[in-house]
This record gives structure tokens, C-alpha cells and sequence, in this order.
């Protein structure tokens, strides 16, 4: 019996997904907080490999938030907080079936720690969700995507502290109560395996104010699982139709070589990067997790409750997909990483392009949970040329997509649960990383610099106009 689908299931959501600290803009905007992500400084000059904020430390915090000549272009996204009519009336024009965004949680508690929500800030995203379901999108809402307040890195230790558990639980309440029966899609905790490169952005934990950052990582994580199966428990009591996802950074490693000590260390190196959603799919740490933080000296420690939290597991799992790496033997012993295949091509910024990857990490997922899967971003920075009639050819861009496609298609002929895609950024936006508008992902054009200047114009690329016949074909039209 041949049970081999034959492309796209009808009701695949095609879909597009954003950060509300990347787009909004509006830092100070209607009582809002400072967010982590509104010190994420913008240097010019300075190589696109190191344009990354990883660790910060209490003293930059102090210098960022009081200095009037540094550049922060996550302050003032591309203003989506004021033009989102406008730009969701583009994403409903490009075809999109369901849109991605966070809700900034330094807008609904400006310092985290408050018995009360901002309800100027909720308002914003009563009228931003109507708008979406306006548009015929079904909203998927991510509740922390590197938006912590501030002051709750100042104040405590990010999610190191304890106390931030009852602190986002509060807000995550606020949030399903008010929404939950208009959006049916959530993610907990974006990409949350992402510790290593953006661990003061994800964690809020400043890298003085701990003896031991790689525990306090681990510890600030375990912290976060635990609020994650409260918020769940929580949204499925309120709702059972809710669907409740997990979210991890996708990038899986390939062994260097054939060698079996390489072999072996590449996964070792991927169990860690599938450790969180073991636990949030599954509901327990897996013994491997343990003999990692016997190996390398790390301290978790549980709360009372703990494990009984754990238990309360996600309904799907969601992740990025941006580029692949190789790992050795050497790599685990001098704990450097992952790095570079350079078999592979790359963008400017060095991620490589490797479409089999996706498929490949589709299979893995797919065999290790057996559970419905978004790709709840994908997407490929470059440098875009506006030319002097406004046109943008973004055949570079076309091919990424079409090839990332093709292989989503072959995953599901092998017999994956695929239910959506959302493009990361498909109009532009800030880089999480760099902070640099240059950087762009999206199928429109937005007309600003690093800077911040420009007249904000939204222009169509040529992948807009391909992107919305392979939307409107439902995968089968890649032309």
C-alpha cells in the first residue's frame, strides 16, 4: 500500500515570522520598559563575525542605558508599532497564511517584577492581533523572544534568579487570559537551546554577577523549562484547544570525518543542542544531560515542584533552520564548538546553505518525537541593492528558498508531520545578532540604513512576487 504524500497537506500554514524587539520600535512608547534587546549596540566598522552582543556585563548595562551617542537600532525597529496596518496589508498581499510576533514583555510589565500589567501596552496587541486576524492570518505568538525587562537583569540575575519563574508565569497569564480565544498558537520560550551565543539576550544574566556563568546558564535554562510547563499547564486548564509549542535553534552538527571518535563527540555535541526538547517534549532529564554536567563541573539545582512542572509537556515542536556545522573530537576536548563547513557556500555574514540539512533535521526531529513540526523560521541575510526605479533582484534569495522548499517536501514524502513555514523576517528587519539593518531577510524592502535614516519606503522584491505564486500553489509552483 503506497501511502506516499504527494506534496503539501491543504491546510500547510505558509506562514512568516518577526520579533516585537526587532520591528516594533518604540522603545519608550506607552510605559514601556527597557527590554535586553534595547541595549544591543550597533558598531560600525567593525567585522560582520564579531557584530554579535553574547555576554554583557553590569557595567555595560549601566553605560547603555545613560548614553545618548551610542546607536541601539532595536529602539526604533523599522516602527512597526506605528505602520503594522500597513505592513500586515503587504504580508496578506504576499499570501501568508499565519504570522509570527512576540509579545514584548517589558510593554505589559515595564520592570517585570510589577503586580500589574501596563494595559496601554496590552492594548497595543489587542488591535496588533484583530489586525492579523483582520488579514486572514492565524496568529502564532511567541511569549519571550529576548524581550526580558531590564531590570529584572539589574534587580536579580535574569533567569537565574528563582523569582523570575512567578515573574513570567504572571505575565504569561496576563497574556493566554486575554487572548486565548483568539489565538490558538504558542510558543513558550524562543530557540531556547540558544545559550551559548546569546545567553545575556535569551537569559538576562550579566556575566559579573555569577562565579560560574556556563552553571548559571544551565541553572537559568532549568528555570525557564519549569516556567514553561507551569505556562502550559496553566493554558491548557483555560483551554484545551490551545496548542502549546517548543522552540529550538536547529542548526544540527555533521561529524568532521568518519572517524568513530569523531563520530562519537558530534553526538555527544547534538544531544546537548536536543536536551531541552527532550525535556520539554518528553517531560524529564535524560541521563546523557546529567553525565554532561558531571563531565563539565555544571550545578542544577531543583525546586521543590520541579519535576512535577516538567511534566506538563508541549503539544509541538517548532524550530530555526539557518545553516549546518561540523564538529570533531578536537572541538569537544577544547571546547570551541562547532564551526564552518567550508564544502558548503555561505552568505557574507558566514552561514552556510545546506537545504539537506533541513531535510535531514526534519527526519531526526521527526523519528525522536513523533509529534506535529514548524519550521518557525527560516531565511538567508544579504545585502540588497535598491536600484534607481525601486526594483529589488533578489535571485540569491529566490534560490535559498526554493531549495529549503524542496527538501521540506521531500520530508514529508518521507513520512513527517510538517503543519507550517514561516519565513524568518519577510519584511525587513534589525538582525537579532548584529543589530544592523543591512542585513536583510525579508521578501520587502524597507528603506533605512544602519542608522536609522531613510524614508522607511516598503518595496517589493522579485522573491515577493515568487514567494506569493509558491504560497498561492501551496508549494507545488518553485518557478
Amino acid at each position: 500500500m503506497n501511502n506516499i504524500p504527494k506534496g503539501f497537506p491543504s491546510n500547510f500554514l505558509w506562514g512568516g515570522a518577526v520579533a516585537a524587539n526587532q520591528i516594533e520600535g518604540a522603545y519608550n512608547v506607552d510605559g514601556k520598559g527597557l527590554s535586553v534587546a534595547d541595549i544591543n549596540e550597533y558598531v560600525d566598522g567593525i567585522p560582520l563575525e564579531k557584530k554579535s552582543n553574547t555576554e554583557l556585563t553590569t557595567d555595560y548595562i549601566k553605560e547603555a542605558i545613560t548614553s545618548e551617542d551610542r546607536i541601539f537600532p532595536k529602539r526604533w525597529g523599522i516602527d512597526f508599532y506605528h505602520t503594522y496596518k500597513e505592513d500586515l496589508k503587504l504580508l496578506r498581499e504576499l499570501g501568508l497564511k499565519t504570522f509570527r510576533t512576540s509579545i514584548n514583555w517589558a510593554r505589559i510589565f515595564p520592570n517585570g517584577d510589577e503586580a500589574q500589567p501596563n494595559e496601554a501596552g496590552l492594548k497595543f496587541y489587542d488591535d496588533l492581533i484583530d489586525e492579523i486576524l483582520a488579514n486572514g492570518m492565524e496568529p502564532m505568538i511567541t511569549l519571550s523572544h529576548y524581550e526580558m525587562p531590564l531590570h529584572l537583569t539589574t534587580a536579580y540575575k535574569g533567569w537565574y534568579s528563582r523569582e523570575v519563574i512567578d515573574f513570567f508565569v504572571r505575565f504569561s497569564k496576563v497574556v493566554i487570559d486575554r487572548y486565548h480565544k483568539k489565538v490558538k498558537y504558542w510558543i513558550i520560550i524562543n530557540q531556547i537551546n540558544l545559550i551559548a551565543y546569546e545567553s545575556f539576550n535569551h537569559l538576562g544574566i550579566a556575566e559579573d554577577v555569577v562565579d560560574d556563568l556556563d552553571s548559571a546558564k544551565y541553572q537559568g535554562v532549568h528555570n525557564e523549562m519549569v516556567a514553561c510547563g507551569l505556562v502550559t499547564k496553566y493554558a491548557k486548564n483555560l483551554n484545551k484547544d490551545l496548542q502549546i509549542g517548543m522552540m529550538l535553534c536547529g542548526g544540527p552538527a555533521y561529524p568532521a570525518t568518519c572517524r568513530p571518535e569523531d563520530v562519537f563527540a558530534t553526538v555527544r555535541r547534538n544531544q546537548m543542542e536536543y536536551f531541552f526538547a527532550d525535556v520539554l517534549l518528553r517531560g524529564y532529564y535524560p541521563g546523557y544531560a546529567f553525565r554532561y554536567f558531571h563531565d563539565n563541573n555544571i550545578t542544577v539545582e531543583f525546586g521543590e515542584g520541579d519535576e512535577e512542572a516538567l511534566k506538563n509537556t508541549a503539544d509541538f515542536m517548532s524550530f530555526s533552520y539557518y545553516y549546518t556545522r561540523i564538529f570533531d573530537e578536537e572541538s569537544m576536548k577544547n571546547k570551541t564548538g562547532a564551526y564552518r563547513n567550508s564544502d558548503l557556500p555561505a552568505n557574507p555574514w558566514g552561514w552556510t546553505i545546506d537545504p539537506t540539512g533541513l531535510r535531514t533535521l526534519l527526519n531526526l526531529f521527526y523519528d525522536r518525537y513523533q509529534c506535529p513540526i514548524y519550521i518557525t523560521e527560516n531565511g538567508i541575510g544579504y545585502h540588497d541593492t535598491l536600484e534607481e526605479d525601486e526594483s529589488i533582484h533578489d535571485s540569491y534569495r529566490i534560490d535559498y528558498f526554493r531549495a529549503h522548499i524542496e527538501q521540506m517536501k521531500e520530508a514529508i514524502k518521507d513520512g513527517v508531520d510538517l503543519r507550517g513555514y514561516y519565513a524568518w523576517g519577510p519584511i525587513d528587519i534589525i538582525s537579532c545578532s548584529s543589530s544592523e539593518m543591512s542585513k536583510r531577510y525579508g521578501f520587502i524592502y524597507v528603506d533605512q540604513d544602519d542608522f536609522g535614516n531613510g524614508s522607511e519606503k516598503r518595496l517589493r522584491k522579485d522573491s515577493f512576487y515568487w514567494m506569493q505564486k509558491v504560497i498561492a500553489s501551496n508549494g507545488e509552483n518553485l518557478d
